[in-house]
């Protein structure tokens, strides 16, 4: 598999759609996914969308539960990285990620005039 790393700064805005969900090694026995470390896998579908471009949803896998990410929240991709990957005639690309985290909020404009909380 060849991974290549992703330029997050030039994605544009990132959404989660699909809130953090355990990703299985085995659907039929439930088995869960996890690090040689023992860490379970986690997957977040995040909506990508550029300045006036459509937007694209990528299956994100991450280590560990994201903290504070559910549907809707704007967020962080730290150490975005893409796979390529073939089985057969099928092919295309799989994300990982070292977290997702929520992105940080612009502070509150203050109305024009006002300098501070008054005392």
């Amino acid at each position: 598999m060849q991974s290549i790393p992703v330029d997050t700064a030039r994605l544009g805005t990132m959404t989660c759609i699909v809130a953090p969900e355990v990703r299985l090694a085995n659907r039929e026995t439930g088995e869960v996914r996890t690090t040689r470390e023992g860490v379970p896998v986690y997957t977040v579908g995040v909506a990508v969308r550029q300045e006036g471009r459509r937007a694209s949803i990528i299956e994100v896998s991450v280590n560990g539960e994201p903290a504070g990410i559910t549907e809707g929240t704007r967020v962080t991709l730290t150490g975005l990285v893409a796979f390529s990957w073939a089985m057969g005639d099928r092919h295309g690309l799989s994300f990982r990620a070292e977290s997702i985290t929520p992105a940080p909020t612009a502070p509150a404009a203050t109305p024009a005039g006002r300098k501070g909380a008054e005392a």
